[in-house]
């Protein structure tokens, strides 16, 4: 399995230092405070002066870039990758979520101690900036985050310098209050939010739980009952405000009222018993639930949508993570591993790139120009087994450590030499010489 180390000078200075930064280190969540645990460590960085050595800079630059170059992802997602420290690694991710859900992401690390990952969510706003949401440098415990508008979010996580180590990531999303019916009842949703009403000339603001004649409706949360009280519509309702949040929810239809005016009631209280009052009268018996914003009513059913679905399993071999390999034929890289994503590079048979992580089905991998993406697993290869031999017949050929001819040589091949071809990029080969040295060679 062939791997691709960086050299960065003064690297003995750079892990003294680093290893005074360690013995302070911040805390093991930090959710909405000022100065993520990130920015700390990269204040740290700085004040030590290790952000004009090569490693630092990198470390600083990549996390940076890395969020204007976020791949594209669907939740619920898991993956398994490796950070090597040598190549200063980085993920960023970008994703979709709505408002009501509660985001729920955990992160596994091998080795478990000595090995911190910085992770942090943004949500990205109508101008174009990212807004920090929370951040974590351990992640023990779950980390949950209630998303509050519908929208684009992004994720990155980024181990401290000079750390290697195996990583799995699993995000998923689930209800950020608790279902308005007892389960046991099988309560079913039939009308949903935005339906017609009243032939098209009103839409509905909120969703039918229909469910047996006197069931208990009860609270989604802690909070207080704010109205008891009838209307034509609505029949029998009642109105609570969950705590510490800016929005007020709406039962309707109900055949009792229990709950009474600036009732407190907690997470499973009964509000009132189910029926078909107001202008339900002619339907079977069902919960209207709506809930109201200072800019009117929102879908509840993201809040209480009691469906949550498991990140998928991992199908690709991890014994590629942090390897060299080829195209096996013609492939192509997408920005997204969902159907009809955008294509970022066509690639040739015997194309070089390196594995990252492993997604279901798909490497995340990067090519050797530094662009990154997501891959079939099928369409890639090891290169333990060269795809050839080449002699130098003319001139001593130079090996480069990059696909470039202005990158370092790292030797020359003399003439008469003959190497293996594992693979190319461009108009380079990348190869392996008697000695097991690898690099680049430029095709003749």
């Amino acid at each position: 399995m062939l791997r691709s180390p960086i050299m960065f000078t003064a690297k003995s200075i750079l892990l003294f230092s680093l290893s005074i930064l360690f013995s302070c280190r911040s805390g093991s969540l930090n959710p909405f405070k000022a100065a993520s645990p990130h920015q700390n460590y990269q204040q740290k960085l700085t004040k030590a002066g290790l952000d004009q050595t090569a490693m630092g800079a990198s470390w600083i630059s990549k996390a940076d870039k890395s969020l204007k170059s976020a791949l594209k992802i669907r939740i619920p997602f898991r993956e398994t990758g490796y950070f090597a420290a040598e190549k200063v690694p980085v993920s960023s991710y970008q994703f979709s979520a709505t408002r009501g859900q509660n985001l729920m992401v955990r992160l596994i690390k091998k080795p478990a101690a000595q090995f911190r990952i910085y992770l942090d969510i943004w949500e990205q706003t109508e101008d174009g900036r990212n807004r920090l949401l929370a951040s974590a440098d351990t992640t023990d415990k779950p980390l949950e985050l209630e998303i509050k508008a519908s929208g684009t979010y992004l994720m990155r996580i980024q181990p401290e310098l000079l750390q290697s180590g195996q990583y799995t990531i699993e995000i998923t999303s689930g209800p950020s209050l608790a279902f308005p019916v007892n389960s046991s009842e099988k309560p079913t949703v039939q009308s949903h939010f935005g339906d017609g009403r009243d032939a098209n000339t009103r839409k509905h603001e909120g969703i039918d739980i229909f469910a047996p004649f006197r069931t208990p409706a009860i609270a989604v949360a802690e909070g207080t009952v704010q109205r008891v009280n009838e209307n034509n519509l609505g029949g029998k309702v009642v109105w609570m405000r969950p705590k510490g949040k800016n929005y007020t929810l709406y039962y309707a239809h109900l055949d009792e009222q229990i709950a009474t005016d600036g009732q407190r009631v907690a997470r499973g209280d009964t509000l009132g018993l189910i029926g078909n009052t107001g202008n339900a009268k002619n339907t079977p018996p069902h919960l209207h639930f709506g809930i109201y914003t200072a800019d009117g009513a929102v879908d509840p059913f993201p809040f209480i949508d009691p469906k949550v679905k498991p990140a998928p399993q991992i199908n690709a071999s991890l014994t590629l993570l942090n390897a060299t390999v080829r195209s096996t034929g013609h492939a192509t890289v997408f920005n997204s591993m969902e159907s009809g994503s955008e294509s970022l590079a066509a690639l040739k048979p015997g194309t070089i790139m390196y594995v990252n992580a492993a997604n279901s089905n798909w490497y995340s991998v990067q090519l050797p120009d530094g662009q990154i993406g997501f891959i079939q697993n099928r369409q890639v290869r090891s290169v333990a087994s060269p795809l050839s031999k080449l002699t130098v017949n003319n001139n001593v050929q130079p090996v480069y450590d990059q696909p470039d001819s202005l990158a370092a040589i790292k030797l020359n091949l003399p003439i008469g030499e003959t190497v293996n071809v594992l693979g190319s990029f461009g108009s380079y080969f990348l190869i392996t010489a008697r000695d097991g040295e690898s690099g680049w060679i430029c095709r003749k």
